[in-house]
């Protein structure tokens, strides 16, 4: 598995928009809003946000760490913070653990504060993307080497948003996966959710027959919207899902 910077930012890059990053330790986001709410409020109460979920989450982790550590769906205490709730539930639906899910609650968590103060918003996050638009947007694959990297997008109707957009690969990045997916990219209104299914399809290729039967997983479980699998030249689509050349 190879590192790529992240220039693969530039593949949901929107001009008329404001982009801005932060970063709290393993969290780095790319976040996008509508010039006429972006201030330097924005920015502060924002990273005040991410910096309280994740001191949420890891005093949680320190008292569970079987929550940081598993593989499988575990359960979660009541008392625990609604993130790590909602990372649970997302794992349990897709059988893995709690910790794939983590890249689609940050985004998901952090847009949803946004909307609340941009028309429109868009947060990366590792990939994992949580987006409410108000135009049709293009966001585009990367797939590693694979000849279908950055040559496709998938298209994003605004009746589709609030829209989580997650992508998992084996060839690529840092995450764990147990496959060899160049992209696996799962469609939800949970980006948490996403992001956990897109872990678990992804799991299941091992080589390029495997793609049908990961799409085919994904869109089974209740709540996905559509998924898309990329091992090298080859590529398996299912669901509501709309792919447009570059």
């Amino acid at each position: 598995m190879k590192y790529v910077e992240r220039t693969y930012r530039l593949l949901h890059c929107s001009k008329d928009l404001v982009h801005f990053q932060l970063a709290v330790k393993e969290t780095d986001l790319d976040i996008a809003v509508t010039p006429e709410s972006f201030n330097e409020n924005l920015i502060l109460s924002t990273r005040d946000m991410l910096i309280e979920l994740r001191l949420e989450l890891e005093k949680y982790i320190k008292k569970a760490e079987q929550f940081a550590k598993s593989f499988e769906p575990c359960e979660v205490a009541e008392s625990a913070p609604s993130i790590a709730r909602d990372m649970a539930l997302a794992a349990k639906a897709a059988g893995v653990g709690p910790m794939a899910a983590v890249a689609g609650a940050f985004s998901q968590y952090i847009g949803k504060y946004l909307i609340q103060r941009s028309k429109e918003v868009i947060v990366e996050n590792g990939g994992d993307i949580y987006i409410f638009t108000n135009k049709l947007r293009r966001v585009a694959v990367f797939a590693a080497d694979s000849p279908f990297s950055q040559r496709i997008a998938l298209e994003i109707n605004p009746k589709q948003s609030p829209l989580g957009i997650c992508t998992s690969s084996g060839t690529v990045g840092h995450s764990i996966s147990f496959g060899n997916a160049d992209a696996v990219v799962v469609l939800s209104h949970s980006a948490i959710l996403a992001d956990a299914v897109a872990t678990a399809a992804a799991n299941l290729v091992k080589s390029s027959s495997d793609l049908k039967r990961a799409v085919e997983f994904a869109v089974s479980i209740d709540g996905i919207i559509g998924a898309l699998a990329i091992r090298k030249d080859k590529m398996a689509a299912g669901g509501d899902i709309k792919l447009v050349q570059m």
